[in-house]
């Protein structure tokens, strides 16, 4: 029996590092043994060959399974990494336009934001403003920013209303949802 050959993390905890006196058992294949004390618990893992592993020490009684901690390790690694598959994380890419940025430009950077939104990333676009292109009309300033709008050819949904930042006006585009 190898009680004591294992690195243990510190929020597992297993044979004799166990320090409560009563356990709720579970075998290997998931059978309930009931509520027993450690030591016989322990004889029971000893008996199989196995090692016992506290598995949910917040519980009352806390619970341990009876199984093999090597076995238990890869199971937990697998799941974090079945976990870390799932999740994908969004970045919010930025877009800088200017109101007299030329139409060749405006088509890269909206080709731009058609590949960051097809890659599901969130889409930052900036009117920059400089000088006395700060005091124009609002309306102006959205028909210049609908110029890029218009060329982003990847479905999209505008997050809100054109913000005024204190550089120009800014959008926010997500990609439309799947139907």
């Amino acid at each position: 029996m190898r009680f004591e050959q294992f690195t243990l993390t510190p929020s597992i905890k297993i044979n004799h590092h166990i320090r409560a006196k009563e356990l709720r058992v579970i075998t290997e294949t998931g059978d309930n043994l009931g509520i027993i004390s450690l030591s016989e618990a322990l004889a029971k893992a000893q008996a199989l060959g196995l090692d016992l592993i506290e598995i949910s020490p917040a519980a009352v009684p806390p619970i341990a399974k009876i199984m093999d901690y090597g076995k238990f390790q890869y199971q937990q690694n697998k799941k974090q990494k079945e976990a870390k598959a799932r999740t994908h994380t969004t970045e919010t890419k930025s877009l800088q336009v200017k109101i007299g940025t030329s139409e060749h430009d405006l088509e890269l950077k909206a080709k731009n934001a058609s590949k960051w939104l097809k890659e599901g990333h969130r889409v930052k676009v900036d009117l920059f403003l400089t000088g006395r292109s700060k005091f124009t009309d609002m309306d102006f300033k959205k028909e210049r920013l609908e110029r890029i709008l218009n060329l982003i050819s990847e479905d999209y949904k505008v997050a809100g209303e054109p913000l005024k930042s204190p550089k120009g006006l800014t959008v926010i585009l997500e990609r439309a949802s799947k139907k």
